[in-house]
């Protein structure tokens, strides 16, 4: 597991070149983002003892599988760590693919599950430690991103990834066609790809692909070609 030094309160960890999830620096230790592919918990670990800080708590993006691949293991080994996700996406850590009413998009892939509950349920602007939760639905129903208020650093999961060129979620490239394949609703990740772009981040760190310093630029762009592929959409 690669260790990448993004600021000198968030590391970025990536497996196989691919696969994120950062550990961001509190008082009294560390908050992890995201928990990578499952086998994944030994080199979080030892990621963050290499950093010299305990891991105190886990913050979940979504319940995609390689993000919360590692999540039971690392219980397993500290069952005391607290686990936050949004309410809406807690149904899918337990495989719950029931739709509330209004909701609708491509079908729910993905989920693997897992044995662990969380402690925390989210609701948008809720503050764990110095990040503060942003809902951004789309990639998943009740996906959230997160907004280091001390230095404007936002982990956005996969509402973006930096594969190729910043892509928002939902967007159909044919020669990456991966974030639409794996969107549940690409009007509602244009809309949350507009919302996080105004919130004027710093830099933007996301589940694939490097962290990108000043990226307003390249949001502007992503969110562009995502609004130009949702016609039905006012930007």
């Amino acid at each position: 597991m690669r260790i990448t030094k993004e600021t000198s309160t968030l590391f970025r960890l990536t497996r196989f070149s691919m696969f994120n999830c950062f550990l961001v620096r509190e008082d009294d230790g560390f908050t992890l983002v995201d928990t990578n592919l499952p086998g994944s918990a030994a080199q979080v670990l030892k990621s963050a003892e290499k950093l010299g800080a305990p891991i105190r708590r886990i913050l979940l993006t979504h319940a995609h599988f390689d993000h919360i691949g590692a999540l039971d293991e690392l219980l397993c080994r500290d069952p005391d760590k607290t686990v936050s996700i949004s309410l809406r996406e807690s149904r899918l850590l337990a495989r719950d693919f029931t739709l509330e009413p209004g909701e609708s998009g491509r079908p729910l892939l993905g989920f693997p599950g897992v044995k662990a509950r969380p402690t925390i349920l989210l609701k948008d602007g809720d503050r764990v430690g110095s990040l503060q939760a942003i809902s951004s639905p789309g990639h998943t129903p009740g996906h959230m991103s997160f907004l280091d208020i001390r230095d404007g650093s936002l982990l956005a999961g996969d509402s973006f990834v930096n594969q190729m060129g910043l892509t928002a979620a939902g967007v159909f490239k044919l020669y990456f066609p991966m974030p639409a394949l794996f969107s549940w609703n690409k009007e509602l990740s244009a809309l949350s790809a507009r919302k996080l772009r105004d919130l004027k981040p710093a830099r933007l760190a996301v589940g694939h692909g490097a962290t990108l310093d000043s990226p307003l630029a390249a949001m502007d762009r992503a969110v562009e070609l995502a609004f130009h592929q949702c016609p039905n959409l006012v930007k």
